[in-house]
């Protein structure tokens, strides 16, 4: 009997301006790995019809961390406390997901690309979390070093596929953003919350497989059980 084969996985590239070259933390391509899987670094494709050929070709798509999301998508002006953007990745990523979506295909996004999908789905975002939200709870959203290790707690959903998939209604996550959801786009599901308010996962509705967290599992996984049966969990949607 053949071995099942294993799923291709298109991974969403990073972007360094200063360079003018895209990367990769190796955290992405070797959790995908270890989950079970066959990651493809991918590039910023710019033809439209080059984005439905690799929306049909791979099995599933990781939209990893980045720059912020361009706010005309979202409805607003360029905040002076909003990032670098990078506009030919937004077209790549906002075309490649809705291809994506139109066949079912698994996604599970990273940081950017949770705001990613919220913005491609019709919600908007914080330009500054800082700036423009009153919290209370003065949690850090933005480590400076030690990805590796988590520094605030998520409360789960006990109705999401998040919970199915770890069985947990708190975790430990680690945090590198400025940006985060404000208004929650009509498709998605909050699967996660910080205890300052923030949404910390979402879940696409209607989706075979659509989950992204705010959280960087790319420097989680290889200690944290939790965070390896999530990317095991995608990898299987991929392979099915």
């Amino acid at each position: 009997m053949c071995a099942q084969k294993k799923p291709l996985i298109g991974i969403l590239p990073l972007y360094d301006s200063n360079k003018k070259s895209i990367w990769m933390y190796p955290g992405y391509p070797e959790g995908i790995i270890a989950a079970g899987g066959i990651p493809v670094i991918l590039s910023i494709l710019n033809h439209d019809e080059d984005i439905e050929a690799i929306a049909e070709r791979l099995d599933g798509f990781v939209f990893s961390g980045g720059q912020d999301v361009d706010p005309q998508h979202y409805g607003e002006v360029l905040l002076k406390y909003c990032n670098e953007i990078y506009p030919p990745r937004d077209h790549l990523e906002l075309r490649l997901l809705r291809a994506v979506m139109d066949r079912d295909k698994p996604v599970f996004g990273v940081c950017r690309g949770l705001q990613l999908f919220n913005v491609a789905l019709g919600g908007t975002l914080y330009q500054d979390i800082n700036k423009q939200v009153n919290r209370e709870l003065p949690i850090q959203h933005f480590q400076q070093n030690n990805y590796e290790f988590p520094v605030h707690e998520v409360m789960v959903n006990k109705k999401s596929r998040l919970y199915e998939i770890i069985g947990m209604e708190m975790i430990r996550v680690n945090s590198m953003h400025h940006q985060a959801i404000a208004r929650l786009a009509p498709q998605l599901t909050a699967a996660a919350f910080s205890r300052d308010g923030l949404v910390e996962a979402v879940e696409i509705e209607g989706l075979a497989f659509g989950l992204a967290v705010q959280w960087h599992p790319e420097f989680l996984w290889r200690d944290d059980e939790n965070t390896l049966r999530i990317l095991q969990a995608f990898v299987a949607a991929c392979r099915n």
